[in-house]
């Protein structure tokens, strides 16, 4: 919006009231800072809505690869906002339509046009459930950013995140490229395990996030990291139906433990601070209160992380 420094007269311009333009920015100049994590939440909707017409021409490989690079985004312009202090609520806002888009919408259309159409009614329903979870999962999170918690509860997501749900609703995708199985004769296990993936994304469930692990990392492991890094992103480029697979696989295992994990440290804290009333376990995520990335006109911090 562009800005106007002269103050207008309204209807009652014969009051002598004035009244300013509600600006978008309050600032005529805004730091090149302020916009570089927005233009990776755009390159991850654009990522996603590509995914959205590959779906539709049934280059379901092009497709899954595009979400995947979207989950990647969504993941390095929140990290951005918070490293260049570039938070704020229109880049928040941003950040949650882009990831309905690309987490809800787009799996939701992969893998109903990829192994749901025989189902007609009943497979439309599965993915039209994983879409709403999807929403409602974002609004949930962004609604209870503000509640007061432990900060060992920040290890912790409720729920399923957004972007790991659209790459475990795609399992059935993964497993079908490794040609043990024809996993599309079974499309309504497809369905089922598409509405247990919704699920996982509206409930109370504590899953690990790993959020405080990054905030500090041990010199002598920066190669490390760095080389398994590199070499993950080998294994997804060479043999993607396999790594997916597995990842998938070990993250859908990892969630009993960290439910158990979450409820004994909730112990241990209610032992710790009997007068305090226990807060519902909420983890900040990426795309974070939304997943800030630069209004300079927003009031007060905004935090950004996985949503």
């Amino acid at each position: 919006m562009i800005e106007d420094d002269e103050p207008y007269r309204d209807a009652g311009r014969e009051t002598g009231a004035r009244r300013r333009r509600r600006l978008l920015f309050r600032e005529r100049k805004i730091p090149v800072r302020m916009l570089v994590p927005n233009f990776f939440t755009l390159l991850s909707l654009c990522a996603g809505v590509t995914a959205i017409r590959m779906a539709i021409e049934h280059r379901f490989e092009l497709a899954i690869g595009l979400i995947v690079v979207a989950a990647i985004l969504d993941g390095v312009d929140g990290r951005l906002a918070r490293a260049l202090k570039a938070q704020s609520r229109f880049g928040a806002e941003l950040d949650s339509l882009a990831d309905f888009i690309n987490f809800g919408v787009a799996p939701a259309i992969v893998l109903f046009t990829w192994g749901l159409t025989g189902l007609k009614g009943f497979g439309w329903i599965a993915v039209l459930l994983f879409a709403c979870g999807m929403g409602l999962r974002l609004a949930r999170f962004n609604s209870m950013l503000e509640v007061d918690k432990p900060k060992w509860q920040s290890n912790y997501f409720t729920g399923m995140p957004a972007p790991a749900g659209a790459i475990t609703v795609l399992l059935p995708f993964y497993l079908n490229g490794l040609g043990l199985v024809d996993v599309r004769a079974y499309p309504l296990l497809i369905a089922l395990y598409t509405l247990a993936m919704a699920f996982l994304l509206v409930s109370t469930i504590p899953t690990f996030s790993g959020k405080l692990m990054g905030e500090r990392v041990r010199g002598e492991l920066i190669l490390p990291i760095m080389t398994a890094a590199a070499a993950l992103v080998g294994l997804l480029v060479t043999y993607p139906y396999g790594t997916l697979s597995v990842l998938t696989l070990a993250y859908l295992a990892t969630i009993p433990y960290s439910y158990q994990r979450f409820q004994q440290l909730q112990r241990e804290w209610d032992r710790a601070h009997p007068t305090e009333t226990p807060s519902e376990p909420v983890a900040a995520s990426s795309t974070a209160a939304p997943h800030a990335a630069n209004d300079p006109g927003a009031q007060g911090e905004v935090k950004r992380g996985s949503s």
